[in-house]
């Protein structure tokens, strides 16, 4: 996961996140804001400093998923740059974006999926916000994305929206 701060992290994948932390997956929340973890740890996340993460050149072990806020693709040359390596070669089995709209080189690429959030990931991405003193919002029933699975069919937790 990469984001540009925690509360978008919670905001818009906290759920999914929770509940894929919850069938065993490394979570890891790559953020510029990570001084106090507490949130992403409610969800089962473990925050990485962002500015670090873009300046290690050891990239391992390789993530099995990767999700971007798509503004930070957008803004950010070195994640854009990552994202577009990680789908011309392959080096990922799942490339998903949340946010408004769809850069026009990924446009094709990627297609409308939701997550159905748990009762558990629910309750606990609502703590998480809480926790990062984000402003209050009823947590729904199912979180949005585009995604791209690469290797192996759409993930059984993402399910083409419609």
């Amino acid at each position: 996961m990469v984001a540009p701060t925690m509360v978008d992290v919670i905001r818009f994948a906290g759920g999914w996140l929770f509940d894929r932390a919850m069938a065993g997956w490394d979570v890891t929340a790559v953020v510029t804001d990570h001084t106090d973890a507490r949130p992403l740890h409610i969800i089962g996340a473990r925050a990485v400093d962002l500015e670090a993460a873009m300046a290690t050149t050891v990239r391992s072990p390789l993530p099995q998923s990767i999700a971007v806020d798509v503004d930070l693709y957008s803004s950010d040359r070195r994640v854009r740059n990552g994202v577009l390596e990680v789908l011309d070669r392959g080096k990922a089995g799942e490339v998903t974006l949340w946010g408004e709209g769809c850069p026009k080189e990924l446009d094709y690429r990627v297609g409308a999926v939701e997550h159905r959030l748990s009762v558990a990931a629910r309750a606990f991405k609502a703590q998480a916000l809480r926790a990062a003193a984000a402003p209050a919002e009823v947590v729904g029933a199912t979180e949005m994305f585009r995604s791209c699975e690469l290797l192996h069919g759409l993930s059984p937790d993402l399910v083409p929206a419609g």
